[in-house]
């Protein structure tokens, strides 16, 4: 039973009683409603509370929880709904930020993958509603050699990168894509580029994503773009009016459905990898780099060196997906388990790595485990300009030539089905 309702049923008495009385009742009932309402809202400026959902594989259903989050000491607790029950103490969780925390994003609280699937009270929804929207940028295949670039742009944007996947489109995926096209005297012009290669799809998120990332892309026609838009996309990185670099939903509808074909809510699977499974090694961008903002500077790095990206998605993996990956380093790596804990920490960006002609040595690229010990000795690599410390180096690479395939194959067949 609330306050008002409380207060409303002791009035009614009170009226029975007496009507010589409700004159100070009603000032002193006033005083006390503003005072609760007061000290109510207190309370909750100290917090904020989420409906969050966590896919149990091992059971192979959705569990609930009430996730509480206390931006004053950066502290988290978590409910069972379902078994009415604490599930995590209040405690200090340094890697959640309040600008992680709005209804529909996906957020990791140790190691466990939760979808914010809700508010769990108006107050959070009123303090942290916003215009938060979800988008398609789809790199077409005229710009995927750029693709390192194009992600660093959609970062410095203001945008976070939700979902990511190099796919390879059927004609019926690619009719189905251009489906308000079929009038237009380009369509087959169209859905002949579109099938010619491999694209990336991303789900990309911000306050009016739809507007600002139509914006960023510039005028349809590349040519009109260089013109009216020298700073767009198109303008820097197309070539006409159907090869040009990028695609983006003109509607929040057409965001939706979009997305629905690239991205299935439903558990589908959506178009095909573009995995070769040969002549490869695999390369992984670590959590702490892609939330730092470094994956487009890495994957640019990796094509600026001559080797060529023929696979790309973003995955979320569970611990027990880790150990399974990392099994070769158990009992033979010193900090095998503080490996594990930071490659399910967070979003990770698996890529399989085509070696070029004359063939150079991936790992030689990516430089010793060691940061610190790699900016002595290979200043150049990449674990030297982008890793922190031998845990958060930046990238995991294959360690051994005979493992490339089998490490490529763990993520494009095994964890993408």
């Amino acid at each position: 039973m609330n306050i008002l309702t409380c207060l409303q049923r002791e009035g009614i008495q009170r009226y029975r009683d007496g009507k010589q009385e409700m004159c100070a009742w009603i000032l002193e009932a006033l005083c006390r409603l503003f005072y609760m309402s007061a000290m109510h809202i207190k309370s909750q400026d100290d917090r904020f509370a989420f409906t969050a959902e966590w896919y149990d594989p091992n059971a192979s259903l959705f569990r609930r929880y009430e996730l509480l989050y206390y931006p004053k000491d950066g502290s988290v607790e978590m409910y069972d709904v379902k078994n009415h029950r604490t599930f995590l103490k209040r405690t200090k969780y340094e890697s959640l930020h309040l600008e992680d925390l709005f209804v529909g994003n996906k957020i990791t609280v140790f190691s466990r993958h939760l979808s914010l699937v809700d508010y769990g009270d108006q107050y959070t929804a009123r303090k942290l509603g916003s215009r938060k929207e979800r988008t398609l940028a789809l790199i077409k295949p005229d710009a995927t050699p750029k693709i390192g670039e194009l992600v660093d742009i959609i970062i410095n944007a203001g945008f976070t990168i939700t979902k990511a996947k190099m796919m390879v489109l059927s004609r019926k995926e690619a009719v189905d894509f251009y489906v308000d096209h079929q009038s237009k005297p380009f369509y087959n012009e169209l859905l002949q580029f579109i099938t010619s290669g491999p694209v990336v799809a991303m789900e990309i998120l911000r306050d009016d994503a739809v507007c600002k990332w139509k914006t960023l892309l510039g005028p349809a026609n590349s040519a009109v773009a260089r013109t009216d838009e020298p700073d767009s996309i198109r303008a820097n990185f197309g070539h006409d009016g159907i090869r040009n670099a990028a695609h983006g939903p003109d509607s929040v509808a057409s965001a939706a459905r979009e997305l629905e074909l690239f991205f299935p809510s439903s558990g589908g699977h959506g178009p095909a990898n573009s995995a070769k499974f040969t002549n490869c090694t695999c390369c992984i961008i670590k959590p702490h780099a892609v939330n730092e903002g470094l994956a487009g500077k890495i994957i640019k790095a990796i094509i600026n060196e001559g080797f060529q990206i023929s696979a790309l998605q973003m995955f979320n993996m569970e611990r027990a997906n880790v150990e399974e990956f990392y099994e070769i380093y158990k009992g033979v790596v010193a900090e095998y388990m503080e490996m594990v804990t930071e490659l399910c920490s967070g979003p990770c960006i698996a890529m399989e790595i085509i070696q070029p002609e004359p063939p150079k040595v991936f790992r030689d690229f990516c430089g010793p485990s060691d940061p610190e010990i790699a900016r002595h000795l290979r200043p150049g690599t990449l674990r030297a300009v982008f890793g922190k410390n031998k845990i958060q180096n930046a990238v995991h690479c294959t360690d051994l030539p005979e493992d490339g395939l089998l490490e490529v194959q763990y993520f494009f067949k095994i964890l993408d089905n």
